[in-house]
C-alpha cells in the first residue's frame, strides 16, 4: 500500500478533524502518500481529490465539523455512480481508504468493497452512538455535554416559573443522547424510539403534583409517540397548563470537541491506518472496554447498538 484517501461522511460531528489529522500524520510517519477526498462519496465521484500533508492538518485537532466537508451523495447509491467513484480512485492510484462517518457511509462503504475490492477502514463518526463494534462514537460525548448544558439553562428559566418544558434532542433511531442527557440533569421523564411511551402513565405521574411546578422533560427526536411538541400539545389539553418546547437541533453537532472525542477520534484515526497497513479489509476501527476492535464493516450497520436497559429503569427510579 502506497497511497491513501481520507474522507467524512454523513452527519458531521465533533472530533472528524481529529480523527483525519490522526490518520493523515499516521500514513506520512509509515510513508504512505495521502489524499483527502472532499464532501465524502460525492467527491468521489466528482474526482473532487486533493493531496494532504502534516501542514493541511495542523492545528484543527480541537475544530467542530469536517474541513473535508460532508455531503449526502444519490449518485453513489446506484451501481453506475459507484463505477464511477472506482474510476476516480483508480485515476488517482488510490490502494485503501479510511472512512469517518455513521451507518449509511458504512452501508454504501460495504457494498463498494464487495463491488470493487478496495480495501477500507471505518472510524465510528455519528453523535448518535448507535453504531455496532464500538462502545462510543466520535461525536457522542461532545454532544451529550452541549445538550446537557443546554437543559441546565432551561431549568434555571423552568424553575423561575413553575414551568414544564419538553426538551427534544437528536437521536432518530437511538435514544442514546436523551438517556444520557436525561440521567445527567436528573430530568423525571424521557422518550426513547427504542421503548413504547405510556402517556397514561406519565400524566397520572404528573396527577401527583401541585400545578403549576417545575417538571423537566427529555425527548428523543425519534420517540415513537411523535416528538416533543405532540407531548406538549397532549399535556396542554389534558391539564391546560403551559408549556413550553425547545428543540436543541444542530447545534448539538457543532463546537469543539470534549477531550474525550479528541482522544478516541486520535486513537481510532490512527488505528484505521494502522489496519490498513496491516492488510485489514472492509473493517471499523472502535472502542470496547478502552481497547481498539476491529469489527466487520457489515455488522456496524446491519447489527444494532443497544442501550442498557437498566439505565431506563434508572430514571424511573430516581425521578
Amino acid at each position: 500500500m502506497k497511497r491513501i484517501g481520507v474522507f467524512t461522511s454523513g452527519g458531521d460531528a465533533p472530533g472528524m478533524n481529529a480523527c483525519t489529522r490522526a490518520a493523515v500524520r499516521h500514513a506520512l510517519a509509515r510513508g504512505l502518500e495521502v489524499y483527502g477526498i472532499r464532501h465524502g462519496y460525492q467527491g468521489m465521484v466528482d474526482g473532487d481529490i486533493i493531496p494532504l500533508t502534516g501542514e493541511s492538518v495542523s492545528g484543527i485537532i480541537g475544530r467542530g465539523g469536517t474541513i473535508l466537508g460532508t455531503a449526502r451523495c444519490k449518485a453513489f447509491l446506484t451501481p453506475e455512480g459507484r463505477a464511477i467513484a472506482n474510476e476516480r480512485l483508480r485515476t488517482f492510484e488510490i490502494d485503501g481508504l479510511v472512512a469517518c462517518g455513521g451507518n449509511g457511509t458504512f452501508e454504501g462503504g460495504t457494498i463498494f468493497f464487495e463491488e470493487y475490492g478496495i480495501p477500507m477502514v471505518g472510524t465510528p463518526g455519528t453523535i448518535d452512538n448507535d453504531l455496532y463494534g464500538t462502545d462510543f462514537t466520535i461525536g457522542y460525548d461532545t454532544a451529550v455535554n452541549t445538550a446537557m448544558q443546554a437543559v441546565d439553562k432551561i431549568r434555571d428559566t423552568a424553575e423561575s416559573h413553575s414551568r414544564t418544558f419538553f426538551v427534544e434532542v437528536m437521536g432518530r433511531r437511538a435514544g442514546f443522547i436523551a438517556i444520557d442527557v436525561g440521567i445527567a440533569t436528573g430530568a423525571e421523564f424521557i422518550a426513547i424510539p427504542e421503548r413504547e411511551t405510556n402517556f397514561d402513565a406519565l400524566c397520572n405521574y404528573m396527577e401527583g403534583f401541585p400545578r403549576p411546578k417545575r417538571h423537566i422533560f427529555i425527548i428523543s427526536e425519534g420517540d415513537q409517540y411523535g416528538g416533543a411538541m405532540k407531548f406538549a400539545e397532549d399535556f396542554r389539553k389534558r391539564f391546560d397548563i403551559e408549556t413550553r418546547v425547545t428543540i436543541l437541533g444542530h447545534v448539538q453537532r457543532g463546537g469543539p470537541p470534549t477531550a474525550r472525542d479528541r482522544i478516541l477520534a486520535t486513537r481510532l484515526g490512527s488505528a484505521a491506518v494502522q489496519a490498513l497497513i496491516d492488510g485489514e479489509r472492509s473493517v471499523m476501527a472502535g472502542e470496547i472496554k478502552g481497547e481498539v476492535v476491529l469489527t466487520p464493516m457489515r455488522h456496524t450497520w446491519e447489527r444494532r447498538a443497544e442501550i442498557t436497559p437498566s439505565l431506563c429503569d434508572l430514571v424511573e427510579l430516581l425521578r
